[in-house]
């Protein structure tokens, strides 16, 4: 983005009241076993509209980084899962802001038809930049049963074919930790994704948060989440089997103290990215040290006279 436009871009986060499938009783009720979206939309299920939520993410933004370009992130819930002129409205008036020079909008692999992709594709023909953001989290129908997802792996495979077709950026979100799943899982659902084209990944850890199933299961002794160690580990791995081309737009994820049950490190971001930043400079070095002529896979490239953690952001 630096390099694109000239200046730093950052998101401001939009809950603009949707809703799911996986709740409303299309798809199911209740939402996936880990979902409680006050966790991370903190203007709950009465926000305010989009050009308030703006002007608000703007002054703290300013403050806090600097930055004076945006994307709007429609982040809550699923937020292509309403009617095609209503989904043209709201975007309309994020990006009618001059500020604002794009799109990036969350939704579910089953809740990307044709006419949002060409929606978003029209968006991006005029000039603004337009992320994608799928929330597959596993490519592995049993486990996506197990967190009742609501969709299978074929839905995410029609959704990204579809809108590579278009051109469109999709960046991939992948739940690290869900139960029942080991690192091979993790390693074989970046192997498929990767298979069909991504340009960017988020990686986060599952945690337990109140007011979900899953926090009963913890309870009950039936889930227990991933130490720090298994964490990293695990992201480091996916990080050094990326393509470089493909951006990490997360590593981690962090929950309010409030709604935040287990594990407690996911309270802890800056811990998290540079305990990831510390063991992929620790194998770069390794790598370094042993490589041979026979070695294919190329040195990770760091920049320098960056701090360690901001690397990963």
């Amino acid at each position: 983005m630096l390099h694109r436009y000239g200046e730093r871009v950052h998101k401001i986060a939009i809950d603009a009241n949707f809703t799911c499938p996986n709740i409303d009783g299309s798809k199911g009720r209740g939402g996936c076993t880990f979902c409680n979206n006050v966790s991370f939309s903190p203007n709950g299920r009465q926000p305010p509209g989009v050009i308030e939520q703006i002007a608000a993410g703007r002054r703290v933004i300013r403050k806090r980084t600097g930055a004076r370009k945006y994307l709007a992130y429609f982040q809550a819930y699923t937020n292509t899962y309403a009617d095609i002129g209503q989904l043209r409205q709201l975007y309309d008036q994020a990006l009618a802001e001059p500020d604002v020079i794009g799109l990036a909008v969350g939704t579910r692999p089953d809740c990307a038809p044709i006419p949002v992709l060409d929606l978003l594709a029209e968006y991006q023909q005029q000039g603004n930049e337009i992320w994608l953001e799928l929330g597959l989290q596993s490519s592995f129908d049993e486990s996506l049963r197990r967190v009742n997802r609501g969709h299978g792996f074929s839905e995410y495979k029609t959704a990204i074919l579809e809108a590579r077709k278009r051109g469109l950026q999709i960046c991939t979100h992948l739940i690290i930790g869900l139960p029942g799943e080991t690192k091979q899982h993790c390693k074989v659902t970046l192997e498929r994704i990767l298979e069909l084209g991504v340009d960017g990944l988020k990686l986060h850890p599952l945690h337990v948060v109140k007011g979900t199933q899953l926090a009963n299961e913890w309870r009950r002794g039936e889930y227990q989440p991933l130490l720090l160690d298994e964490y990293i580990e695990i992201a480091t791995d996916l990080i050094r089997h990326t393509p470089p081309e493909v951006i990490f737009h997360r590593v981690t994820a962090t929950a309010a103290p409030r709604l935040l049950l287990a594990p407690d490190w996911c309270s802890k971001k800056w811990l998290v990215l540079n305990r990831i930043t510390d063991a992929l400079h620790r194998l770069h070095l390794t790598n370094n040290s042993s490589r041979t002529t026979t070695d294919c896979k190329e040195p990770l490239q760091w920049n320098s006279s960056a701090p360690p953690a901001t690397c990963l952001l």
